[in-house]
């Protein structure tokens, strides 16, 4: 039997092809990044959203309580003055229990070192990623209430307990959680999306004669 060789040989790609695989990654990419991306939003959100509940049940509290928050009533009178003035920010979010229902949302999505607790009775800072401010009252609407605690000083990220800042604070968002931004919960239950830039004139607003005089702010960090 006469064998014959063939003809047919292997080739490269051609220009043509080369270019159709190109526009076919490209577009397959344009469809899968923003896919990629939707969970990171989601859990911003979600963040939101958990900030908007606390400040929920912070007025519905204040409502029952001769409008006065937890940090404004003694322990002895149902309250947690005593104990977040130490720097004990779990203890408002279990005087709320009630208000809050479930310690899910003292929890933010982005939080990887915080876990939720399985009752407000087993409540730790571990399982806490929101800060209490002291100072808020319900008379200013724009007061700062609390917020994520992922802050840093000088670069250092801050530590669990009371923390007093002024005007020359060094105060920034970490890089931990909201790529160097964070959620601010106002007195009037609304919660702010920050940047670095403009933090301190949420704590300090430039032309809110009011605040004037208002020069330490005191938050408790879980």
């Amino acid at each position: 039997m006469k064998i014959t060789a063939s003809n047919q040989r292997n080739h490269g790609l051609t220009l043509l092809e080369t270019v159709v695989v190109v526009f076919v990654l490209v577009v397959l990419a344009a469809v899968l990044l923003p896919a990629l991306s939707q969970p990171k939003r989601r859990s911003h959100l979600g963040c939101t959203n958990n900030l908007k509940q606390i400040g929920l049940a912070f007025r519905i509290w204040e409502g029952d309580n001769n409008d006065k928050y937890p940090m404004s009533i003694s322990v002895t009178n149902g309250g947690a003055m005593e104990a977040v003035a130490a720097g004990n920010a779990t203890s408002v979010f279990q005087v709320m229990s009630n208000e809050l229902s479930t310690p899910r949302i003292l929890v933010c999505p982005e939080d990887n070192d915080r876990e939720v607790a399985t009752n407000f009775a087993a409540l730790t800072p571990k399982n806490v990623s929101y800060f209490v401010s002291l100072d808020a009252i319900e008379a200013n609407p724009q007061d700062i209430m609390g917020g994520d605690d992922n802050f840093e000083i000088g670069g250092l990220p801050v530590k669990s307990g009371l923390l007093k800042i002024s005007t020359d604070t060094p105060i920034a968002w970490s890089a931990t959680r909201h790529k160097l931004s964070g959620n601010l919960l106002l007195a009037d239950g609304s919660v702010q999306g920050t940047v670095n830039s403009g933090i301190k004139n949420w704590f300090w607003p430039p032309n809110d004669l009011s605040r004037t005089n208002f020069s330490i702010q005191r938050l408790a960090i879980p």
